[in-house]
Parts: C-alpha cells; sequence; structure tokens
C-alpha cells in the first residue's frame, strides 16, 4: 500500500539572495510538487532581477512581495537585515524560515522571536546540518542510548573565506567563529536537548588570510550542563578551491565506545583533466533539500517549527560568548548577562 504525497498548493516568496544558500533553496523549493515561487524581492535589484529570470518568476518590491498571499517567506539577506525583514513579514505570512546566523545580538534576535510570536507567526532558522543522514543517525543511536555515557564531543567546522558581507563586520556581526559555531552547536543542543554552560575561547584575527580584518580561525573550549565536554575548531581553513562549504564532522567518546561522523561524506572524487582539478561530485541525499521540505512539511502540517527562534538564538549566544571569552581570556558562563 502506498502513502498520497501532500501536495497541497504553497506559495512562497524569497526576500534576499545575498546569502549562497538561496539558489540552493530556490532549486530545493521547485523540487516539492506543488509549490510555487510566487516572486523575488532583493534589495540588489540586478542581483534580484536575475534570480528572478532565472527561475521565471517576478521581481517585485517588499510590500508587493508580502501582498501576494504568501504562505510563507525564506530570508536569505546579511545577517545584520534580519530583523528587519523579519519585522516586515511578521503577519503577513504565517511562516517564515530564516537563514543563520539568526542576528547578530541577543536583544535584536529576542526582538525577531518576540515580533512572530505576537502576530503568531511560525519562525524557522536554517540549520541545514540536521537533515544529514549521518547526522541524524547519529542522533538515533544517542537517543537510543548505545553508546552508555558520553564523556566528551570533538567537532571541526571548516571552510573557504567567503569575502563579501561575511567580512563586514558590521552585516555579519563576526567572522568565521559566528558562521560556523552556530551549525554545530545548534546538532549538539539538538543531540541531547541541553545547553551550553560554558565557553572559552581563542580567536585568530586575519590570523590565515592578512589583512581581512576579521576572525578567520577560532578554538572554543565548552561544557554543557549534561556534564559533557566539548572542543570546536572553526575556521576559514579552506583554499578558494576547495569542494564545498565545510566540513562539519563530530567524534564523540563515549562509555561503549568511539563514533565519528562526517555530515558531508555522501560524494564522489572525479579527477578529470577536462575540469582541470579533482572535485567533488555528490550522491545521495540533500541537507539543504532536506531543510526545505521540512519548512514546506511545517506549513502543510500546520505544525511547530522544528528548528526555532530560540535554537537560533541559543546556538548564537555560544558564538557570541567565544568572543567575549577570547577578548577576556578567561572563560565565559552561560546564559549571558
Amino acid at each position: 500500500m502506498t502513502t498520497a504525497v501532500n501536495t497541497k498548493p504553497v506559495k512562497i516568496g524569497m526576500m534576499s539572495f545575498a546569502h549562497g544558500h538561496a539558489y540552493s533553496y530556490l532549486h530545493a523549493l521547485h523540487n516539492n510538487p506543488g509549490v510555487t515561487v510566487v516572486g523575488v524581492y532583493d534589495e540588489d535589484t540586478a542581483r534580484g532581477q536575475s534570480a528572478a529570470e532565472q527561475n521565471k518568476t517576478q521581481f517585485l518590491s517588499a510590500e508587493a512581495l508580502l501582498a501576494q498571499d504568501l504562505d510563507g517567506v525564506i530570508i536569505c539577506s546579511e545577517n545584520a537585515k534580519h530583523r528587519p525583514m523579519v519585522e516586515m513579514a511578521a503577519g503577513k505570512v504565517s511562516h517564515i524560515l530564516c537563514e543563520k546566523t539568526i542576528y547578530t545580538s541577543m536583544a535584536d534576535a529576542q526582538a525577531m522571536i518576540d515580533i512572530c510570536a505576537k502576530t503568531n507567526t511560525k519562525l524557522q532558522i536554517a540549520f541545514p546540518v540536521r537533515f544529514a543522514p549521518t547526522i541524524q543517525a547519529l542522533k538515533q543511536t544517542l537517543d537510543n542510548g548505545e553508546l552508555g555515557k558520553v564523556f566528551a564531543v570533538q567537532a571541526t567546522n571548516h571552510g573557504s573565506m567567503p569575502g563579501g558581507w561575511f567580512i563586514d563586520k558590521a552585516l555579519a556581526g563576526g567572522g568565521a567563529v559566528l558562521d560556523h559555531t552556530v551549525h554545530v552547536i545548534d546538532v549538539l543542543r539538538w543531540f541531547w536537548g541541553t545547553e551550553v554552560t560554558e565557553v572559552y575561547a581563542e580567536i585568530g584575527d586575519s590570523l590565515l588570510h592578512p589583512g581581512l580584518g576579521i576572525d578567520d580561525a577560532g578554538l572554543l573550549s565548552f561544557k554543557l550542563a549534561n556534564g559533557i565536554y566539548g572542543t570546536l575548531d572553526t575556521s576559514w581553513s579552506r583554499l578558494a578551491s576547495y569542494t564545498t562549504w565545510g566540513d562539519v564532522k563530530i567524534e564523540i567518546t563515549a562509555e561503549n565506545g568511539l563514533v565519528f561522523v562526517d555530515s558531508l561524506k555522501q560524494h564522489l572524487a572525479v579527477s578529470s583533466e577536462q575540469v582541470g582539478k579533482t572535485r567533488w561530485q555528490g550522491w545521495g541525499s540533500n541537507m539543504d533539500q532536506g531543510l526545505i521540505n521540512d519548512f514546506i512539511g511545517m506549513i502543510r502540517e500546520d505544525r511547530a517549527p522544528s528548528i526555532t527562534g530560540e535554537d537560533g538564538l541559543r546556538a548564537m549566544e555560544v558564538a557570541l560568548a567565544a568572543y567575549r571569552s577570547a577578548e577576556t581570556g578567561k572563560p565565559v558562563q552561560l546564559p549571558l548577562g
């Protein structure tokens, strides 16, 4: 007996293509039967018009887009523009998917959460790593108690230096530490349903890219409320030619053994003179597709977000605590005062 696929019509608008993930999300939307991308808004007119033309949809002002009786919007602007866009959309649409990092400060992130609660708008934060099969398998292993007592976790998230607004502190809020810490911390919070209580960090400003003017490397040591200790090596240490955006890897040391997962391992290495360099050809699942499927499912099933604004705020809080620790040279207690 086959299960019917829910293809209830869903109307989505895209707000900003400043973040590269917007293009991946748009592709994922097109893979969902019954989903219509009604239009695109972008402060950068040329960028927005190009995205609209490529996807055979209309380029609109923010006001006009939000007047289209949408079911939801996906916001992929610079971090510092998340709040104004969420405030524009809240109450005019019932569902918002906002790119990470949720914002650049605790107060503004909380304001985003509050306006969505006040207007009965469901706010989801874009943490696609939760939808990587290896990460989901590890989550199931932990939930089943197969590892016994967990003692420590070691994680990495390395990537190439993205340039553009990512290295403008006013727009990004921070460099590699903010950009990459939130992915890993969100996953760890999801694994154990617990919070980070203490962070110590050492952070390098322009360490790998002289003259960059923002942090491009950091090493965090932290403690979770359930007693697990962890480390996170986060950086923009990959060359521009590196084959993907990062390398989220997690190693867990526990009573019954050690487990190592690589969230981006689903690929073949292809060497070709036609291409000019070795590249990765992905196969199997797509975590961005998983995130978008989940968001569309939330709309169709009228359920709560699987990744909430609070999740976004708490992941960001750990990164902000890391910056404070690096400035003072001392461990920082959470929650931040």
